[in-house]
């Protein structure tokens, strides 16, 4: 089942209505109070599937350990060192401290994100229009004149996400499927995709109904002037790519023993 999904809400629960395609990332407890959905709370109401890039975390993603061993080693060098701290104190402030940068950059990047959705649906948030123009002049470039429908969320074959931009064609399996990356960058050639990116679009067109589609990652550079790299996968990447996150679902499947 497809559905248009325009929330804003940051995917925290990574759970999906099989029956809707609908998000369903928080629930309402027992005590009358909001929380992120659990695998308990999956398994008891059976009506749910988890989101691609919960089967995605199953697997290491090289990117991201490379930039978290960064940011560690950044902050080991520039945190002062407090007075007869010994140094296993001194590691767990450097791990939170390096934390946080993480923190941070997941807000910008949800934040970032929202602009981008707004401007796609014709409204525009107060300091993200330069977001929105990048992007639409960088696909435009790259792919032609399109109908981009953003924030589509779907849940088929026991797992559910939703696509940043995607845009149909006459051909019922055709269509491009687009995923937006923000990062720090201002060389393009020094920004690369790896294959958790891989496995995010195949498993989305596929989910889609659209599993002959173009599939592109749009990296978007944080700093203004905006930078936009589009990168798009061949069709033998993304066949390798399908058959990589069927073997994590039905790995993540055996795990939590949720199928």
């Amino acid at each position: 089942m497809i559905a248009k999904d325009n929330s804003q809400v940051s995917e925290s629960g990574h759970w999906y209505d099989r029956n809707t395609g609908q998000p369903r990332y928080q629930i309402t407890g027992k005590n009358g109070k909001v929380r992120n959905t659990s695998l308990r709370d999956a398994k008891a109401s059976g009506d749910l599937v988890p989101s691609v890039t919960t089967i995605i975390k199953c697997a290491s993603s090289e990117g991201l350990v490379i930039w978290r061993l960064r940011e560690m080693l950044m902050a080991s060098l520039t945190l002062p060192r407090l007075e007869n701290e010994s140094l296993d104190d001194f590691a767990i402030r450097v791990q939170h401290d390096s934390k946080q940068t993480g923190v941070k950059a997941a807000e910008r990047g949800t934040a970032i994100h929202a602009g981008i959705q707004a401007f796609y649906e014709g409204h525009m948030i107060e300091g993200y229009l330069e977001y929105g123009k990048a992007v639409e002049k960088a696909l435009d470039d790259y792919f032609g004149a399109n109908l981009w429908l953003p924030e589509v969320s779907f849940a088929k074959g026991g797992f559910g996400g939703k696509c940043d931009l995607m845009a149909k064609s006459n051909h019922q399996f055709n269509g491009i499927v687009v995923d937006i990356k923000t990062k720090e960058f201002t060389d393009p050639d020094k920004v690369f995709a790896y294959d958790e990116h891989l496995m995010q679009l195949a498993a989305y067109r596929w989910g889609l109904g659209m599993p002959l589609a173009r599939c592109a990652n749009a990296f978007v550079s944080v700093q203004s002037p905006v930078i936009v790299k589009i990168v798009e996968w061949e069709a033998a990447d993304l066949a390798r790519g399908w058959a990589m996150f069927q073997n994590l679902l039905a790995f993540w499947q055996l795990k939590n023993n949720y199928k």
